[in-house]
């Protein structure tokens, strides 16, 4: 058994500028809700069958109160924030499992569903798509993998240190010394990413470095780590049974009229019955 987790804000933004390549400019109210939705439809046209979907219902999470500096929504186009909805209620129709994060974020919601997932014996793999580089804290070995779309990589954890230099496990400890600018906090001034993973090799876990390391900036280090760290035991299901697609809800026939995507539901139908097939 193979498990699909998709980081559906991530998909939405991708849609939503990738289609202005071809619209001039002109934004379909529903235009990105419909690639994300075609692109589950797609996977599990290409055999995948357990398939779950993080959204951020709300771009703020607890981390806001930590650093005021962390991400918020300001910003985000009228036209594409006006979307994240739909998109929820578009993949809940589908019959797709979806999560929409409030308190916390959807890469929270992704870290957590790897974790339920990776504790099922009958899980072969996790496939975790999204480019968040978040995310690598989650790759374990083999068998829980990153995929990301936009270099067209999957990475295992020796992959994951190839690229960061750390082992997945301290991605969060790199990410504190030099920082993400997309989520909005800074790092450690003066580190860089060759710096901070000698020093994370040379030393373990930030809390483990020895005080003249970091001086008096450690305590802003540990709370970047805070901020990098993702939450994985946020209980989204309890059975794995759970994602497996089964096919639209009744109520996907009238969702797609409403958006004006008929061919949704005929492409949905099409793979319900595909999939019945090789069940």
């Amino acid at each position: 058994m193979v498990i699909d987790l998709v980081d559906g804000t991530y998909e939405l933004f991708r849609h939503f500028y990738g289609l202005r390549r071809f619209t001039k400019g002109k934004d379909r109210p529903f235009g990105a809700v419909a690639g994300v939705l075609n692109g589950i439809l797609e996977m599990l046209e290409r055999e995948a069958t357990h398939v779950g979907v993080a959204t951020d219902h709300v771009i703020e999470s607890f981390r806001n109160g930590l650093w005021p500096g962390y991400k918020t929504g300001e910003g985000i186009e009228p036209a594409l924030w006006a979307q994240f909805h739909p998109l929820e209620e578009g993949l809940a129709a589908m019959g797709v499992a979806v999560w929409p994060m409030v308190d916390l974020e959807a890469d929270d919601a992704l870290a957590s569903a790897a974790h339920i997932a990776a504790q099922d014996a009958r899980v072969e793999k996790v496939l975790i798509w999204t480019p968040d580089k978040d995310l690598a804290q989650c790759v374990r070995g083999e068998r829980v993998l990153q995929v990301d779309r936009k270099s067209k990589q999957i990475r295992a954890a020796k992959d994951v240190r190839a690229k960061f230099g750390v082992d997945p496990g301290h991605i969060p400890d790199w990410l504190a010394l030099v920082g993400d600018s997309a989520d909005g906090y800074p790092g450690i001034e003066g580190i860089g990413t060759v710096t901070a993973a000698r020093l994370v090799n040379q030393h373990g876990a930030i809390e483990s470095f020895p005080p003249q390391v970091l001086g008096e900036r450690r305590a802003e280090a540990l709370l970047f780590k805070r901020l990098a760290t993702l939450v994985t035991n946020k209980r989204l299901f309890r059975n794995v049974d759970t994602l497996r697609w089964r096919g639209p809800r009744r109520q996907f026939a009238a969702w797609t009229e409403r958006i004006e995507a008929p061919r949704l539901l005929e492409r949905a139908l099409r793979v319900q019955a595909l999939v019945k097939a090789r069940s």
